[in-house]
C-alpha cells in the first residue's frame, strides 16, 4: 500500500531550476494561484513534477519571503525555541514570519549548532573542577558567572547537539 507517486516522473526535468521555469512558475501562480500543486506544473508548461515545484516556490520564489542573514536576535529566538521543541522547525519556523523551516534548519546546522559547541567547550575550559577527596564527592566552582546562557539545564535540552557533549555533565 502506501500513497500514490506524484507523477510518472518520465520526462520531468531534474536538477536546478532555471531563470525562465522560475519566471513560468511564479508568473502562474501570482495570475492563478494554488489549487492543486500537482496540477501546477502541467498547468505552467513546466517539465517539473509539483512536489519540486511546491518547494521552490515555498523556499525560494514565494514574494513575502525574508532574504539575508539572521540577527542576532533572532539566533537566539532559535536557540530559545529550540531548547524547548527540539528539531520541529516547522513550528520554529512559525515564530519567524518570512522564514521558512528549511532555511532556519540549515542555520542552525550550519552556524548556530557549531558555535554553541565553540562556546560550551570555551566555558568548560573556564570551569575548575576540585575533586574533595574527604568525601568523596566532586564539586565543580564556576570561574565566570557571566556564561549562563550555556547553563547544563540549556545544554540538557540540546541533546541534538551530539551526545559526546554529555559526558561532560558526569563531572
Amino acid at each position: 500500500m502506501g500513497r500514490q507517486p506524484c507523477c510518472d516522473k518520465i520526462g520531468l526535468k531534474r536538477g536546478p531550476w532555471t531563470i525562465e521555469e522560475d519566471h513560468k512558475l511564479m508568473n502562474f501562480i501570482l495570475n492563478n494561484g494554488i489549487h492543486c500543486w500537482r496540477m501546477v506544473p502541467k498547468l505552467a508548461g513546466l517539465l517539473r513534477c509539483g512536489k519540486s515545484c511546491r518547494l521552490r516556490w515555498i523556499n525560494y520564489l514565494r514574494p513575502d519571503l525574508k532574504r539575508g542573514g539572521f540577527t542576532e536576535l533572532e539566533e537566539n529566538q532559535i536557540i530559545q525555541l529550540h531548547s524547548r521543541l527540539g528539531n520541529r522547525w516547522s513550528k520554529i519556523a512559525a515564530h519567524f514570519p518570512g522564514r521558512t523551516d528549511n532555511e532556519i534548519k540549515n542555520h542552525w546546522n550550519t552556524r548556530i549548532k557549531k558555535r554553541l559547541k565553540f562556546d560550551f567547550s570555551t566555558w568548560m575550559d573556564q570551569e575548575i573542577i576540585i575533586n574533595n577527596n574527604n568525601n568523596g564527592s566532586n564539586s565543580t566552582t564556576h570561574v565566570d558567572d557571566d556564561h549562563s546562557l550555556f547553563s547544563w539545564e540549556v545544554f540538557n535540552n540540546h541533546h541534538q547537539l551530539d551526545q559526546d557533549l554529555l559526558f561532560f555533565k558526569n563531572y
